[in-house]
């Protein structure tokens, strides 16, 4: 049975699993809902959105330097001291990091993204598709489309992470919650790359031979 992404919504929306949980759980129930929430269940995923409202202010400050050129610090929440003392919580922080070193994203959630910002990706995507000749009645449909795009882009949680593609970040997150029984958020990361910011001198290739051979 071919799953919609309506199905599909409505599932995440009923239990809080991630996308890809859900669509696997319609997949197995052939397109039953009732039973895809029991399977959800059954695997301690559909309980992650009952976690919500708790408070998560334990957990770990990780640190990840690549080739001593790109350097990632990240903060990763728990409910308790216990779980951050957890090595499976470890390795998820740990993967985080890497991952951030890797994807290079600039907010944790969409929510992060300023509004002006989204506003003025908007209307660059919208004069790219009438730039391209598409009709200006679908112009306004493509450019959500492509703004969900941008966040795939810019926001972790949207990513897919870089160890296994086929989840994102956001899933990855809830696969943890699930399996390790607390509250956990990526609260905030920094990033830094050796030179980024920095105007760079630029030179002409040939002025450059030209000075080494002492012309």
């Amino acid at each position: 049975m071919s799953i919609s992404a309506s199905m599909v919504k409505e599932l995440r929306e009923k239990t809080g699993a991630g996308m890809m949980d859900c669509k696997k759980a319609l997949t197995e129930a052939n397109g039953n809902l009732d039973k895809a929430t029991e399977i959800l269940r059954e695997k301690g995923l559909a309980a992650v959105s009952k976690k919500a409202g708790r408070i998560a202010a334990e957990g770990l400050v990780e640190s990840y330097i690549h080739g001593g050129r790109i350097g990632v610090l990240v903060e990763v929440n728990s409910e308790t001291d216990f779980v951050a003392k957890n090595q499976e919580f470890k390795d998820f922080v740990k993967d985080v990091a890497l991952h951030i070193a890797a994807a290079n994203p600039l907010y944790v959630t969409k929510d992060e993204v300023p509004q002006d910002t989204i506003e003025k990706e908007k209307e660059i995507l919208r004069k790219q598709a009438l730039n391209e000749g598409k009709p200006e009645k679908i112009v306004d449909k493509m450019v959500e489309g492509r703004i969900e795009k941008y966040y795939k882009e810019v926001c972790l949680l949207e990513q897919p992470f870089v160890k296994n593609p086929d989840m994102t970040i956001g899933e990855l997150l809830t696969e943890k919650v699930a399996k390790i029984g607390e509250l956990l958020t990526i609260r905030r990361f920094v990033r830094f790359e050796v030179g980024e910011g920095i105007e760079k001198k630029q030179e002409n290739f040939a002025e450059e031979v030209a000075k080494q051979m002492g012309q």
